[in-house]
């Protein structure tokens, strides 16, 4: 990460990968910075956890083993509807095709990225994200 640290303090993160290091990855980097971070290997386990858990933003791979990342978008989305919130959401894949990404955007996903991870921009979106809903 750049030296130029960010404090994610109080911010709570849901990342669904089915990758063990990408999760362990984004668990160092924003637990490092103050976040509360909960993973999920799966769609299923992450709509378990929104029973209890009610994260800020939604970090999600496209490609998961029992479900498709935008068909899960559409069911936090709605979860989170009924409690009259919105999660902001980053899709994360190693895809990099045009037709993934337009699926996941009209899905509803605010932001695509592809892996590799880059940390700084990974941090700086999901501060971006976080600004845009405090102001919002």
């Amino acid at each position: 990460m750049s030296n130029q640290s960010m404090s994610f303090k109080g911010l709570r993160l849901l990342v669904v990968d089915d990758d063990p290091d990408t999760r362990t990855l984004l668990t160092f980097l924003f637990e490092l910075d103050g976040a509360e971070i909960i993973t999920a290997a799966s769609a299923g386990a992450a709509i378990e956890i929104m029973s209890f858990f009610k994260p800020d933003i939604l970090i999600s791979d496209i490609y998961l083993p029992d479900e498709n990342g935008c068909s899960l978008l559409v069911k936090l989305r709605n979860l989170e509807a009924k409690r009259g919130r919105k999660i902001p959401a980053i899709a994360l894949t190693a895809s990099a095709f045009d037709e993934d990404r337009n699926r996941a955007l009209l899905a509803g996903y605010d932001i695509y990225r592809c892996k590799p991870i880059d940390l700084d921009d990974l941090s700086s979106t999901v501060a971006s994200l976080v600004m845009l809903e405090e102001y919002a």
